[in-house]
């Protein structure tokens, strides 16, 4: 990718693929020690990053609750705006003159945007927090206890609560499977929700109380050891947006990794801030037919998407139907509009 991020006063001219970059890292970043582990000269636990987008008020509420839950653990945070509209880049510089401000020229997408930030972090953990987030005291502190005990998960994630403080089990899922997408397909994950046998990505009614090994930790709240994260090479700038998470997880588990949810990481979230709900469906699928491609073989790949489309397919049929059946034409809109779009996602996200 060819452009221009600023930090600060300084312009630093990008060129990023997803194999490496061509931008140096900054004076004082952290390097690798033995056994890949980074040299902390910065003398910084955690960096924190957050990459915005048209988030300006839900941004400011996520920069002021990280005052309360960074406890003890010394923290950096770097902000990525994505070439919002709504200001909130100049929020940033006005009202947080202490949090890094990187500025693109264009959207690039969540995981591009991670990947240049974490090349600028100099924290021996990289901590990825969505602005549509409020931390909950003690986060930090949490998470890198949990990482100092348990060095081989590698990955680690929390807690996440809805705005009406119902838990949000979508803070983690089991990793996807021919089977759990065949249930998708023909209703049985929405019929037996949270079933460990027909909706198995939802890792049953376990209400992630409990520090616990699982499939993969998602992005609103993910921290990963830096040495890991250099080793993975980041994330894979093939997703512009969902599925990067679920594939950075893949790649660390076939590394050894084994990531982990500490119920003491605690985060209030409110979920796809930055796109509508239709159009966020259509890039979720995107990066599940993108997911598949990278990781099955072609068969399983084809026979994904095919159950892909027809579980789409019922949905919104019987969105259609209920439409009509209650005089409301808004109803099951999103799936409407993902058969609508299948062309688009169908192909998962191209090469950039």
């Amino acid at each position: 990718m060819y452009g221009l991020f600023r930090t600060g006063e300084e312009t630093i001219s990008t060129q990023q693929s997803s194999a490496d970059t061509a931008i140096p890292p900054p004076a004082g970043a952290p390097g690798r020690a033995v056994g890949g582990e980074p040299t902390d000269v910065a003398g910084i636990d955690v960096s924190i990053v957050i990459v915005s987008f048209n988030t300006r008020s839900l941004l400011e509420a996520c920069l002021r609750s990280l005052t309360i839950a960074t406890g003890s653990a010394r923290t950096e945070v770097i902000v990525v705006d994505n070439a919002s509209s709504d200001g909130s880049a100049e929020l940033v510089a006005e009202r947080f003159p202490g949090v890094r401000l990187l500025r693109s020229p264009d959207n690039a997408g969540f995981g591009r945007a991670c990947n240049l930030a974490a090349m600028h972090a100099r924290g021996r953990y990289l901590l990825f927090l969505n602005p549509d987030t409020l931390a909950r005291p003690g986060l930090v502190d949490a998470l890198l206890d949990v990482a100092r005990r348990r060095p081989d998960a590698g990955i680690y994630g929390g807690r996440t609560l809805t705005v009406a403080g119902a838990v949000d089990p979508k803070s983690c899922w089991a990793l996807p499977s021919l089977w759990s997408t065949a249930c998708f397909a023909f209703g049985l994950s929405t019929l037996f929700r949270r079933s460990r046998l027909f909706d198995p990505e939802s890792i049953g009614r376990w209400e992630r109380d409990s520090e616990r090994e699982v499939g993969m930790v998602t992005g609103c709240l993910l921290m990963i050891r830096r040495g890991l994260w250099e080793e993975l090479s980041g994330f894979d700038e093939r997703y512009f947006m969902y599925g990067e998470d679920a594939d950075l997880n893949i790649r660390a588990r076939r590394l050894g990794a084994r990531p982990m949810i500490t119920p003491g990481a605690v985060i209030t979230h409110v979920v796809g801030a930055s796109a509508s709900a239709p159009e966020r469906l259509v890039m979720v699928l995107r990066g599940k037919v993108t997911l598949a491609r990278r990781h099955r073989q072609p068969i399983g790949a084809a026979l994904t998407t095919r159950l892909l489309l027809t579980g789409t397919a019922l949905r919104a049929m019987g969105a259609e139907i209920l439409g009509a059946v209650r005089g409301d034409r808004g109803t099951g809109a999103a799936w409407i509009h993902a058969w609508r779009q299948r062309k688009v996602w169908r192909t998962g996200w191209a090469e950039r």
